[in-house]
């Protein structure tokens, strides 16, 4: 059981799903997957920014043996690109 495993705060990184904004620009609802920070519009092709909450990624020692090397690093990086 994942509970077992992993930490619970890891838990919405590591099992994503998907949720709907609206485009600022034309107006198109727009998937973006809850460990994105920014997603594409279909529509007009505007790129779509959100601020990530704080997570464990974020101040964890244990983050990246809980992720893996490749999805902390992943992740980690989504997070730089959000604050810049």
């Amino acid at each position: 059981m994942e509970s077992e495993k992993y930490c619970p705060g890891s838990r919405k990184l590591r099992n994503p799903q998907p949720e709907f904004i609206q485009c600022s620009h034309c107006g198109e609802e727009v998937e973006i997957w809850t460990d994105e920070a920014k997603a594409t519009c279909p529509n007009c092709k505007n790129v779509l920014h959100r601020a990530l909450k704080p997570s464990c990624i974020d101040w964890c020692k244990f983050a990246e043996q809980c992720f893996g090397v490749e999805l902390h690093g992943k992740l980690k990086e989504q997070r730089e690109e959000s604050t810049a």
